[in-house]
């Protein structure tokens, strides 16, 4: 399955998630950028309310690539326990590295949410969609923050993925949905026709749009 872009992967995948249309509980949250477009449909075809949820990882001190944990909206941080301890990261160097990070993603909510507060998770059934899961490293933070929040479920929901990225995070989600799971799978880019890099102005454009144009939503099943 090659989608067109991520607008049409979104509709596409909405169809594997149709449990959830109409549901007062259900909330779509999007890894920005990648994701937004993709979480844009789904929340169109199933009438249910979408935001972003901003992630940044905490990268380890000299191995920036290595998650030492992640911050996310809503002030959540999480930190990965066992690299902490297993390269002896002393608390004050975590402090410096999340102090590091805190800008940017206030940048980043202030950017894409403006003056309106993050949406509140607890007690919902969350869907968290991106565009495609290669490692999953970035999902696997977003989802490890999110239950911090205390959502009801967690549905990690993606058009394309990594059949073993798809399956090993089952270990942090309690659903996971991956509309397509190629075995030749060697980035998420390959799986689009047009796989140009979302910008911070679509996903404004796209947050502004459904605020004037808020879903309807029925009462929960």
């Amino acid at each position: 399955m090659i989608f067109d872009d991520r607008r049409q992967a979104g509709r596409i995948l909405a169809r594997e998630l149709g449990q959830y249309a109409n549901r007062a509980d259900v909330l779509v949250l999007a890894l920005p950028r990648g994701g937004v477009p993709v979480a844009y449909e789904v929340a169109n075809t199933l009438h249910v309310p979408w935001d972003v949820f901003v992630v940044r990882k905490l990268g380890a001190p000299g191995q920036e690539e290595l998650a030492i944990g992640a911050i996310a909206s809503g002030g959540t941080r999480v930190l990965n326990e066992g690299v902490v301890h297993a390269l002896a990261i002393a608390p004050e160097e975590i402090e410096s590295i999340t102090a590091r990070e805190w800008p940017e993603l206030q940048r980043r909510e202030r950017q894409y949410r403006g003056d309106r507060p993050p949406p509140d998770p607890h007690g919902r059934v969350v869907i968290l969609v991106d565009d495609g899961l290669a490692t999953g490293s970035s999902m696997r933070a977003a989802a490890t923050a999110l239950r911090v929040l205390g959502p009801a479920k967690i549905v990690i929901a993606v058009p394309v993925a990594a059949r073993a990225s798809c399956e090993d995070l089952h270990e942090v989600a309690d659903e996971t949905v991956c509309a397509a799971t190629p075995e030749d799978f060697f980035a998420v880019g390959q799986w689009y026709r047009n796989f140009e890099q979302t910008t911070d102005e679509e996903v404004r454009t796209l947050l502004e749009t459904t605020i004037r144009q808020p879903q309807p939503v029925s009462g929960a099943q």
